[in-house]
């Protein structure tokens, strides 16, 4: 995913655990943020219930990205909050475009 997005022009910014991201997120507001639900460390339920408390992220659109089946993935991002969800395996072709569209909003 990062390697389609930097090679598109988008800067990346990547953590491997929700704490970390959390301070990523917080000391520099991205213009999105794209997460995955089972994270090794704090479940998505809680880490995107936390990134909506931050002032500075208020507006910032939350897409979740996960393997998690189609259905239950949606009843998830709905229910957390998301502003969007993708599905894993991600499709090459059109992953970039399906970021970009968020960005748009």
């Amino acid at each position: 995913m990062r390697r389609l997005l930097e090679k598109n022009g988008h800067r990346v910014v990547h953590a491997d655990e929700g704490q970390s991201g959390l301070g990523m997120a917080a000391a520099e507001p991205p213009d999105l943020i794209l997460i995955d639900l089972g994270l090794p460390d704090i479940d998505g339920e809680t880490i995107i219930g936390i990134l909506k408390r931050i002032p500075a992220l208020a507006e910032t659109p939350i897409v979740a990205v996960t393997a998690w089946p189609q259905e239950t993935a949606r009843e998830m991002a709905q229910a957390y909050g998301c502003d969007g969800l993708i599905l894993k395996p991600i499709n090459t072709r059109s992953f970039t475009a399906e970021v970009e569209k968020y960005l748009r909003r």
